[in-house]
């Protein structure tokens, strides 16, 4: 007789997983050994996820996160669509309008719909189902400008300057302050800027729309030169979120995390000297703007995500540079300037 016991397959729900993070952590997952179910309404298309599409473990479906028939629970299963029901052992939800252009774009009703109302409504579905662990994505752009100059802390005072800001922090103040006591552990991740190459890679993003600029056109155009920004590789996130679902319940329950590293904390004048070196012959203009949105000038403290989780990113900037240059030289992807790559139809650098 066999007596060998099996340990479960784990089991994830990425909302928004056809997107920029979501379609690299799916793959990051799939390799891991996790089951996972993607739901996304592929706003910007699903070739992201072609690679998977036969993965014994992977299963799509295509729903709206603000249909309130989207997630159904009962008997500790989460029926997603018309998914056959099953039981998860993490959600992680990324779904969400992202960024301040996206977000003035469509408008503050829309907007609060897709990022405050939708989260209330997957996690209140991942609660009622008993699912362990909620991983929520949020931005360090919630911090604002820096009053001091001082790297800002998660416990630092929030001076939101965008509506994708307010809806953020609307969210995280739910998850923070009203889940006590609830089954699934809420776990929140304030991203830095992220760059790099993933299956649905953007260029909206300023490494990678510099880059792009540099290489399409062999010049940039700068505003707000001196304000200063982070940066994380959006591999080096998926490792981040990897490292939270494994963590003790009682080291990240309800607890907010800066995500990024301190040698990511940028000017734009030092980012655009690093495209200099790796683009040849990139020509820079400087020209000065004030507009009423995202101005972030702000360096960021990672060192509870560090203590807390033992994340440390392991790809620079120059690297990601690197990175996106040689995936635009080499023509692997053709259409870079098509609106599949952004988040927004206008871009404010």
């Amino acid at each position: 007789m066999n007596t060998e016991q099996h340990t479960p397959t784990p089991h994830v729900l990425i909302t928004g997983g056809a997107g920029y993070i979501g379609s690299l952590l799916t793959g990051v997952m799939l390799n891991a050994g996790w089951a996972v179910t993607v739901v996304d309404d592929l706003l910007f298309g699903g070739s992201s996820l072609l690679g998977y599409w036969h993965h014994p473990r992977f299963r799509f479906a295509k729903a709206d996160v603000c249909d309130a028939t989207m997630l159904q629970s009962s008997d500790g299963m989460i029926r997603v669509a018309n998914l056959p029901p099953a039981r998860f052992d993490a959600v992680i939800h990324l779904a969400a309008i992202v960024g301040f252009p996206a977000c003035q774009t469509v408008g503050t009703q829309v907007a609060w719909r897709y990022n405050y109302e939708s989260t209330r409504r997957v996690f209140s579905a991942a609660s009622e189902a008993g699912v362990p662990r909620f991983v929520f994505s949020s931005t360090y752009s919630n911090y604002g400008l820096s009053a001091d100059g001082a790297p800002v802390t998660e416990e630092s005072p929030l001076t939101p300057q965008s509506l994708y800001a307010e809806t953020k922090i609307a969210s995280e103040q739910f998850l923070v302050n009203e889940t006590d006591g609830a089954p699934t552990v809420p776990v929140v991740f304030r991203f830095a800027t992220l760059y790099g190459v993933s299956p649905r890679t953007r260029f909206d993003l300023i490494i990678n729309q510099f880059v792009l600029e540099a290489i399409t056109k062999g010049k940039l155009v700068i505003y707000q030169r001196g304000y200063a920004r982070s940066f994380v590789h959006v591999r080096d996130i998926c490792d981040a979120i990897m490292l939270s679902l494994d963590a003790p319940a009682e080291s990240v329950s309800r607890q907010i995390f800066n995500a990024g590293a301190d040698n990511g904390n940028y000017t734009k004048d030092e980012i655009v000297a690093m495209i200099q070196r790796h683009v040849e012959g990139t020509r820079v203009e400087y020209k000065d703007l004030t507009f009423g949105g995202d101005m972030r000038d702000i360096r960021v403290s990672f060192a509870k995500v560090q203590r807390v989780l033992g994340f440390v990113p392991r790809i620079t900037v120059e690297e990601g540079i690197c990175e996106v240059r040689d995936v635009l030289d080499q023509g692997v992807i053709k259409d870079a300037r098509d609106s599949q790559y952004r988040n927004a139809q206008f871009i404010v650098q």
